[in-house]
C-alpha cells in the first residue's frame, strides 16, 4: 500500500471517521497484517476496553431435512437419506434437557427447510423448550427459516414473528446472509431469501424489539470487493435499525469430515481453497474497522479453530463463541482438531492467556459475572495489543 494512503487511512481511523467502500477495498489489498491489526484493536479497545464476552451455549438442530441443496452445505438431507433426521417436539425438549448443566444460558437452535412439516411445529417446539428450560434464552431460526415459514404457513413474516415472540423467541440466528452481492450468491445459494427477504425480516425483528446477530460466510468463491459490500450493506441497515448486536465472520468450510455416506455435497470444495489463519484475521480487522455503528464482533472458534480464535481477539473481535458441545452444520472440517466442547473454564483460560479479562454475558448482552483477567504479577502474563 502507498505509505500516503496508509498515512490517510490510519488518521481516519484514529479520527473515528467513517470508512468507505473504496478504504475497504485498500485495506484487503495491505499485506501488513500488524499494521491492519493494530488498528482493529484501537478500536475494539475503544468500544470494549480488554473485555471477552463469552457465554454458556448449546446447539439443537431438530432436522436436516432441507429443500435447499447449497453450494457449501454439507448439513442438509433430502427426504428418505439414510442420515436425515427429524426430532418429535417431545425428543427436542428431552435432548434439550439434557444439555441443561453447567448454568446454560442459551439454545441456539438452526434447522433445514423441511419440506413436509407444519409450521405450528416451531412455535410448539420453542413453546415446550422454554417450558422445559425457562432460565435459558432460545435464539431461534435464520431469516431464511422465517422466508420458508412465510411460504408453508401464508402468514406474513410480521405474524410470524409475533407469534415465535409469544412462544418464547427472544433472538433470530444471524445464517443465511453468506455472501449478498447477487455475482457470488447465485452460484453458492439455493433458496429464494436473498438480501431484500432477508434485510426485510431483520429490519421487522429490530422493530419488534428483538436484537440480532448478523453474519458473513467468507473463504470461498468471492472476493475482498464482496466482502466489504456485504459489510456495508449491514451498516446501512444498522444505521437504519439499530438492531444488531455482533458481526460474526464465517470461515467457509471444506466438509471433510461429513462425507461418511461418499456423497461428496459441499460443491465447491473442488475449486476452492480454505481461508489461511492470515486472511481470517484480515478479514476480522477489516470487518471491526469498516463496521463502526456495530457493538461486538464475535469469532466463532469451531469454525476458525482455538488458536486462529485467539488471534482474532487481538485484530478486532472482543467475542468469543459460547461452550458449544456438538455443531452439526461444519465442525473440524480443516482437521486442525477443534474440539467438540469448550468448558466455562477452558473459555475463562483461552481468553486469560490471549491477555484478556473473560465477561460472561446472555444472548443480549447483559452481564452475567465478570471474572479476573491474566495475573500481572507474572512476567509470562499475556497482555494485549499495545494501542
Amino acid at each position: 500500500m502507498d505509505a500516503g494512503l496508509k498515512r490517510e487511512l490510519e488518521q481516519k481511523v484514529l479520527a473515528g471517521e467513517r470508512l468507505t467502500r473504496e478504504d475497504g477495498i485498500a485495506l484487503y489489498e495491505s499485506d501488513d497484517l500488524a499494521w491492519l491489526g493494530g488498528l482493529a484493536h484501537e478500536v475494539r479497545t475503544r468500544k470494549n476496553g480488554d473485555v471477552v464476552h463469552f457465554n454458556v451455549n448449546r446447539h439443537l438442530n431438530m432436522t436436516n431435512v432441507c429443500t435447499a441443496s447449497c453450494a457449501y452445505c454439507s448439513f442438509q438431507r433430502k427426504p428418505g437419506e439414510k442420515d436425515a433426521y427429524t426430532m418429535r417436539i417431545e425428543e427436542a425438549v428431552k435432548l434439550a434437557k439434557s444439555m441443561e448443566g453447567e448454568n446454560l444460558t442459551e439454545l441456539h437452535i438452526v434447522n433445514g427447510l423441511h419440506p413436509n412439516l407444519p409450521w405450528r411445529y416451531y412455535p410448539r417446539s420453542l413453546r415446550e423448550l422454554k417450558a422445559a428450560l425457562p432460565n435459558v434464552s432460545l435464539k431461534a431460526f435464520t431469516a431464511t427459516e422465517i422466508h420458508h415459514f412465510e411460504t408453508i404457513s401464508g402468514l406474513s413474516a410480521s405474524e410470524i414473528l409475533d407469534e415465535l415472540i409469544d412462544a418464547g423467541l427472544e433472538s433470530l440466528t444471524g445464517g443465511g446472509a453468506e455472501i449478498f452481492d447477487w455475482d457470488v450468491r447465485q452460484h453458492i445459494v439455493d433458496h429464494k431469501t436473498h438480501w431484500e427477504d432477508w434485510s426485510r425480516i431483520h429490519r421487522l425483528a429490530h422493530e419488534k424489539g428483538l436484537k440480532t446477530p448478523c453474519t458473513m460466510l467468507y473463504g470461498h468463491i468471492e472476493e475482498p470487493k464482496h466482502r466489504v459490500d456485504h459489510v456495508l450493506r449491514l451498516r446501512e441497515l444498522q444505521d437504519e435499525t439499530g438492531g444488531f448486536q455482533v458481526f460474526i465472520p464465517l470461515r467457509y468450510q471444506h466438509d471433510f469430515v461429513d462425507m461418511q455416506d461418499g456423497k461428496v455435497r459441499n460443491k465447491l470444495q473442488a475449486r476452492t481453497q480454505m481461508a489461511t489463519g492470515a486472511e481470517a484475521l484480515k478479514t476480522f480487522a477489516v470487518s471491526r474497522l469498516l463496521f463502526d455503528n456495530v457493538p461486538h464482533v464475535k469469532v466463532f472458534w469451531v469454525m476458525h479453530g482455538v488458536q486462529t480464535a485467539q488471534l482474532a481477539l487481538q485484530h478486532g473481535a472482543d467475542d468469543m463463541d459460547g461452550s458449544v458441545v456438538e455443531y452439526k452444520i461444519t465442525h473440524d472440517a480443516d482437521n486442525y482438531g477443534t474440539p467438540n466442547k469448550l468448558t466455562r473454564e477452558d473459555l475463562l483460560d483461552l481468553i486469560r492467556d490471549a491477555g484478556f479479562r473473560p465477561v460472561e454475558r446472555n444472548t443480549r448482552y447483559e452481564l452475567i459475572r465478570e471474572y479476573d483477567g491474566p495475573d500481572p504479577e507474572r512476567r509470562e502474563s499475556p497482555q494485549p495489543m499495545r494501542v
